[in-house]
């Protein structure tokens, strides 16, 4: 008899994620700028064990949560029949009394799991744009530390499709545009470094999963503290949607999601293409060229100009892009405009000029 329905959807959403991981390395090592080829002598000895850490290091993040750690229970029975280690981090936030001990009991559970390494780290939250917001910054600052640290391949994310559904709606009361609907991507991270297994996996199916394991999971009170937005939409907002539109709600958000994200990429592709050939010889943006590009692109190529002169792109949101955008498209001889990270925009002698003031 094979595994419960829910554990077995787990397991297979992992098993697909780490054979994509053993691929990529794979095909990196046999690159002509990877690994030299083997010599005969070597060859000779290829049938030999390969040594524990020539292996990729697999690690989750693991907040001891029902999606998190239906997460490193499908980490822990994968690895072990395919070519990967797997390992755990935990995140202290330090925003709850007792954190520190809870993060041991999930550190316990994990290496019972026989994950190996497993750590938690403790990080300070700070202020900057919310509690929400300070909180995710420094739990993945964590995590990029941790996966240096370790040498991790990949780092696995427990977001679930009824997350994504979440960011959809947050990213459209935001007014932020195709790329916000588009949501949270499978693979992310500079490196890619950051993979999410369960984005087509409903919530109840991870908690289902810990249940008929005999898993046990906490409950983190912040998701249902009416205080932060994320927790109102979960509780008030997403109910109300499928009590007025029926069920789907979710589901159909997250093909919005995959359909946005498809656009969003085309987009982003043709903005890169776009933006040399609306530069002049000296690389300044000419207004007549810029005006001349579809919108969509347009405020692409003007996003693009603002991160690389040192506006951060997490701060910087659609209104300001339309604000630079006016420059190109209403020019009344307005001044200069004031963007995240001391950057400014100013049409000057027919050019835009975006540059840290």
């Amino acid at each position: 008899m094979g595994p419960h329905p829910a554990v077995a959807a787990i397991r297979l959403a992992v098993r697909r994620v780490l054979h994509d991981i053993i691929a990529e390395r794979s095909e990196s090592d046999s690159s002509p700028i990877g690994p030299s080829r083997p010599t005969p002598a070597a060859a000779d000895r290829s049938t030999a064990p390969p040594p524990a850490d020539s292996r990729p290091l697999v690690l989750v993040a693991c907040s001891g949560g029902a999606d998190s750690m239906a997460l490193a229970s499908a980490l822990a029975f994968e690895a072990r029949k395919l070519s990967v280690r797997a390992g755990a981090v935990t995140v202290d936030h330090g925003l709850q009394p007792g954190s520190d001990l809870r993060a041991c009991e999930v550190v316990s559970r994990l290496a019972a799991m026989r994950l190996d390494p497993v750590e938690s780290v403790a990080v300070t939250v700070g202020r900057d744009g919310g509690p929400e917001a300070a909180a995710r910054d420094a739990r993945y600052a964590a995590l990029d530390a941790a996966a240096e640290r370790h040498g991790a391949a990949a780092v696995l994310l427990g977001h679930t499709r009824d997350d994504q559904a979440e960011t959809v709606l947050l990213g459209l009361a935001r007014g932020s545009g195709t790329r916000s609907l588009s949501g949270m991507a499978p693979v992310s991270g500079a490196t890619g470094r950051y993979r999410r297994p369960f984005l087509q996996l409903d919530r109840q199916t991870a908690r289902k999963a810990c249940l008929v394991q005999a898993i046990p999971v906490w409950d983190d009170p912040h998701n249902a503290d009416p205080a932060y937005t994320r927790s109102r939409l979960r509780h008030e907002g997403l109910p109300a949607l499928e009590k007025a539109l029926g069920k789907g709600v979710v589901e159909a958000l997250a093909r919005t999601a995959q359909l946005s994200r498809d656009d969003a990429d085309a987009l982003d592709a043709w903005a890169a293409d776009a933006e040399s050939a609306v530069r002049d010889d000296a690389g300044q943006l000419e207004c007549a060229k810029l005006y001349a590009l579809p919108p969509a692109v347009r405020r692409r190529v003007l996003r693009r100009a603002a991160v690389v002169a040192g506006a951060p792109a997490g701060s910087l949101f659609a209104r300001h892009i339309e604000e630079v955008d006016r420059l190109i498209t209403g020019w009344r001889g307005q001044g200069a405009i004031n963007l995240p990270g001391r950057v400014e925009a100013q049409r000057q002698g027919g050019r835009l000029v975006i540059r840290q003031g």
